[in-house]
């Protein structure tokens, strides 16, 4: 049998990134602050991107409002009932765009998280055209002391994809925020969804390419889903010929082409997401993220692939 040429890890894990940043296990608190977005309140538009209905990926105990110290303190005793293993904790600001209100709000949010005698740093989900120079020299001071890092939507480099999703910024602007994050020397993750409506193969490889000229930290890629209560899915009932949905099997082979050509010093978080089968239309796999990362795992190693193999060629 011909041996595998396989000289380094096959991606950049950022969960171990982060465990050998801070000596054990890491796991984030899903916290939901109460925010809305600029694409939901009027400002730049209503009813949010075509594909968000924000219930998909909030975890249930975030769904009742309470205050941050108290979300803190169920989900710890959530996790500590299902894990024995000591581990650190960060406050995951998740719901909705969690830079979106006053300087003095934002802090008093993000302090009493930090003040929680178990918590060791926050991840601050939000859109890149909803901070500013003093939220990020902010974020700098805190990250001098703590871990911060910022994570943004950018689902889509192509900006014809990002006005047919009314995302209300193009993906000039999700650069711009990158670069003025990552040059205060605060960690800085992003999104990206595969699938869009309109994006082929070629599309989808050419993010790679584009977002490994970032200074990203991390990023997270997300399997296109269709969920109820959507303009998306709406869409998809009228015009269902714009829609390429994915089998697990199509998308493994699309990840590891994606990788292939991706910066090695990216970290990966993840590669697909769950919602709650009761409000998905599709696709359903049935994955777990651990479970299509280890078949990904597999599948790069039977290919003599790796994060980054291609990458050369595309500089």
């Amino acid at each position: 049998m011909e041996t595998l040429h396989f000289p380094k890890p096959a991606y950049k894990n950022y969960n171990t990134e982060l465990r050998n940043k801070f000596g054990k296990r890491v796991q984030k608190i899903s916290i939901n602050a109460g925010f809305t977005c600029p694409n939901r309140d009027g400002s730049k538009g209503y009813g949010g991107c075509t594909y968000c209905n924000n219930q998909s990926f909030s975890p249930n105990f975030t769904k009742q409002i309470v205050s941050v110290t108290q979300q803190i303190n169920q989900n710890i005793l959530f996790f500590e009932k299902r894990q024995s293993q000591d581990q650190y904790y960060l406050a995951y600001f998740q719901s909705y765009t969690n830079t979106y209100g006053s300087m003095k709000d934002l802090k008093q949010l993000y302090e009493e998280a930090l003040s929680h005698p178990k918590i060791s740093g926050i991840v601050i989900g939000t859109r890149p055209d909803c901070v500013s120079d003093e939220l990020l020299d902010y974020f700098a001071k805190l990250g001098s002391k703590t871990y911060v890092m910022l994570e943004y939507g950018i689902e889509s480099t192509c900006d014809k994809t990002l006005g047919f999703i009314q995302r209300g910024h193009d993906y000039a602007c999700a650069e711009k925020a990158i670069k003025a994050t990552a040059e205060r020397g605060i960690a800085t993750g992003a999104h990206l969804i595969l699938g869009l409506p309109g994006e082929d193969r070629n599309n989808i490889l050419l993010h790679a390419e584009k977002l490994s000229k970032l200074p990203l930290t991390a990023l997270k890629l997300h399997q296109l889903q269709l969920v109820e209560k959507t303009i998306m899915a709406k869409q998809y009932r009228t015009h269902p010929e714009w829609f390429h949905l994915y089998s697990k099997e199509e998308y493994l082979q699309l990840v590891i082409n994606f990788l292939e050509r991706l910066h090695p010093d990216i970290a990966l978080e993840r590669f697909i997401s769950q919602s709650p089968l009761q409000m998905l239309i599709a696709p359903k796999w049935g994955l777990k993220n651990y479970e299509f990362a280890n078949m990904l795992q597999k599948a790069l190693v039977e290919r003599n692939s790796w994060q980054g193999k291609y990458y050369e060629n595309n500089i």
